[in-house]
């Protein structure tokens, strides 16, 4: 197993590599969580006590299963987990819990070693013996307290999510836990519960929301008990914990909450409620991968905003509470909607929390120590398991823009959700290249005419020079189409020109904005897989106009990067 910290030295080293060619920033100090004692909301945006921006960048990190205890402890200290969160960028923990551990009295009067023993988990309780020695003689909601405690002392916020009544995986149509009125969902226990987490930790400074319930689901789900049992919930929270947010979940598996675009929510308090959604590929079934990327992403893309993501022009702030990928990385349906996602998080700059930070389970569906392939770290808990996933996730945890961020005009930076990096340039007379997005350029684009340039050099545009060939920036961009760029393809993350004008094989179609063969460069090629075609994979030339009011790195004028001699010399201006 590696010690704490090797495991510390690896993502200290995945954070300093987003400051050469990781990130869409570098990793945000998890310090700056440490004054967060009250969030609240200003419009869609989640806030702290002087207003500015509170970007929520979590990670899930399951206690609801049948043991009742967060996921690990039997492979890493409890401190070390938490300190690893914090060292790969993430700045809080949706903490799941059941219900039963604080109302049912044959579960909630169970110590953690009297939990295990009754699963027969002896090899697991073995391994808390040898690692989390203080848990084994706990209650189960003291060691809940315990792990909670730890992500405090790391920084971390603490998002406590109300997953399931009985303990138990979650979660399945027919499993007593979807909705209000099946068996092991009475609303009155389930409201004790609630109340019950909510004065627990009305004093604990890192607990800044509640999520009332996970993925409502099931043949009795209906709209008009949503509205009667979620509103309880919440004001039940609110009254035992003004401090906290409240964060309500939607239907169908917290996939819908197109509801409320014609009943809005009523609650007696305001600026501390938000709503959350779950969005992953299964939830589509097979369909990235059996029909053509760019065509699924927009209309999966717009189904979510329909069902969800309206209520940012509302003025909600919208939680992508669950999202993730098998980070095996041999998925293609996994594949393809991740980057359709991430362009979506990116542009709408969205709080979210990853599915999921456990490497394995101490049981899962009958399974002892089951791997967990959308885990971020590995199975034994020793280091990530994906270096390259978890580099493109860090990629969407700066802030890009709201209350506290106008530290620009607005901008465009180039965003490549596939990589997690963004189009820069190093010099004058270097190719544009992927880099991080703290050194991004601030892009102007002119849907009008098709001009995309720099805002603080407004002579220098991006133009095609053929086929294969790096996509220039010029001061005199010809005028003609291969300097006019269009956002193709029903995704719209193709950005393309005409390639007829330009010194090329493909005269008669379009070029792409596309990574080179090196991995770095920026090149155009011809566009591929705009329609129809399901068989082709068109990540490498999915890039995003993302919106930001971030500093940008300090860039000399295209004057002063002339020869000195020629710093006389008069320039017309074009």
């Amino acid at each position: 197993m590696m010690r704490r910290s090797s495991l510390l030295a690896v993502t200290a080293s995945l954070a300093l590599g987003l400051a050469c060619h990781c990130a869409l920033y570098h990793v945000p100090a998890a310090a700056a969580a440490a004054a967060v004692t009250t969030l609240s909301t200003a419009s869609r945006w989640i806030v702290d006590e002087a207003g500015n921006r509170v970007k929520l960048t979590c990670v899930n990190w399951p206690s609801h299963l049948q043991p009742m205890l967060a996921e690990g402890l039997n492979k890493r200290p409890v401190g070390a987990i938490a300190g690893d969160i914090a060292a790969m960028g993430f700045n809080c923990v949706r903490l799941t819990w059941p219900t039963f551990m604080v109302t049912n009295a044959s579960y909630s009067s169970l110590t953690v070693e009297q939990s295990f023993q009754r699963l027969n988990l002896s090899d697991s309780l073995d391994g808390i013996r040898a690692n989390n020695p203080d848990f084994v003689d706990l209650q189960l909601i003291d060691a809940f307290k315990s792990v909670v405690s730890s992500l405090g002392e790391n920084n971390l916020m603490v998002i406590l999510d109300n997953h399931v009544s009985k303990p138990g995986w979650c979660c399945s149509p027919s499993d007593g836990n979807g909705f209000f009125g099946d068996g092991n969902f009475e609303p009155d226990v389930w409201v004790d519960g609630l109340t019950r987490m909510a004065t627990t930790f009305a004093g604990v400074p890192n607990v800044v929301g509640m999520s009332l319930r996970n993925e409502l689901r099931g043949p009795r789900q209906n709209s008009n008990d949503w509205y009667k049992y979620m509103q309880r919930g919440a004001e039940a929270v609110h009254a035992a914990n003004p401090r906290v947010l409240v964060i309500l979940s939607g239907l169908s598996f917290d996939n819908d909450l197109a509801f409320l675009n014609s009943r809005p929510v009523s609650l007696s308090f305001d600026r501390k409620a938000a709503f959350e959604v779950h969005w992953y590929s299964f939830s589509n079934g097979q369909e990235w991968s059996s029909g053509n990327p760019n065509e699924v992403c927009a209309r999966i893309g717009a189904s979510v905003s329909r069902r969800a993501l309206y209520l940012l022009d509302q003025g909600w702030p919208v939680f992508l509470s669950e999202f993730g990928v098998d980070n095996r990385g041999g998925n293609a349906n996994d594949n393809r909607y991740y980057g359709c996602a991430a362009s979506v998080a990116a542009d709408l700059d969205l709080d979210w929390a990853l599915w999921t930070l456990q490497g394995s389970y101490y049981l899962r569906e009958g399974v002892l120590d089951l791997d967990e392939v959308y885990g971020v770290l590995d199975r034994a808990w020793s280091g990530p398991r994906n270096a390259t996933a978890l580099r493109r996730v860090q990629a969407l945890q700066r802030p890009l823009r709201g209350p506290g961020y106008a530290e620009e005009a607005p901008y465009s930076a180039l965003f490549h959700p596939a990589t997690g990096l963004c189009v820069v340039r190093q010099s004058l007379t270097r190719p544009l290249e992927l880099g991080p997005c703290g050194e991004t350029e601030a892009w102007e684009y002119a849907q009008q005419d098709g001009r995309l340039a720099l805002r603080d050099d407004r002579l220098m545009c991006l133009h095609a020079e053929g086929a294969g060939r790096a996509a220039r920036l010029g001061m005199q961009c010809p005028d003609d189409d291969t300097s006019r760029w269009r956002l193709v393809s029903d995704s719209k993350l193709h950005i393309a020109t005409n390639a007829s004008s330009s010194s090329s094989d493909n005269a008669s179609g379009m070029l792409c904005l596309d990574v080179g063969a090196d991995g770095q460069s920026v090149v155009t090629n011809p566009c591929r897989c705009l329609s129809a075609d399901s068989s082709c994979d068109p990540e490498s030339q999915w890039f995003k106009l993302v919106a930001s009011t971030r500093s940008v790195a300090p860039r000399s004028t295209l004057l002063a990067q002339l020869p000195l001699k020629l710093h006389t010399t008069k320039i017309r201006s074009l």
